[in-house]
């Protein structure tokens, strides 16, 4: 995090970070979004020193992201559904379809 920043930020940072490793990106993946999504926000309140035009007018990263969430119609992608599936130890996954995929971890 860039120095100066609050403890609200600090915590939004790790937040995202746990959130994102959970769902199988790797450390160094998940620290870039963690920090761009902070400093989107940063600039946004204007907490930041400098800002882009596309930080400020750009669609919010909390409703982009729930607009991305993959919950409509298609659900989860594959990868993500074959990284849960890897959690779970489940046997198999790596021959199975998009449709098995969900079958097996039970959503």
């Amino acid at each position: 995090m860039p120095a100066g920043s609050s403890k609200k930020r600090e915590r939004q940072y790790e937040h995202i970070k746990a959130g994102l490793k959970k769902r199988g990106r790797s450390e160094d993946t998940a620290e870039e979004i963690a920090a761009r999504t902070v400093n989107k926000e940063r600039a946004r309140a204007g907490e930041a020193k400098q800002k882009s035009k596309t930080s400020t007018d750009d669609i919010s990263s909390s409703r982009r992201g729930g607009l991305r969430s993959h919950s409509g119609p298609q659900g989860r992608t594959k990868d993500q559904l074959y990284n849960e599936a890897k959690q779970k130890n489940i046997k198999g996954r790596s021959k199975m379809n998009k449709a098995q995929l969900e079958k097996a971890v039970g959503r």
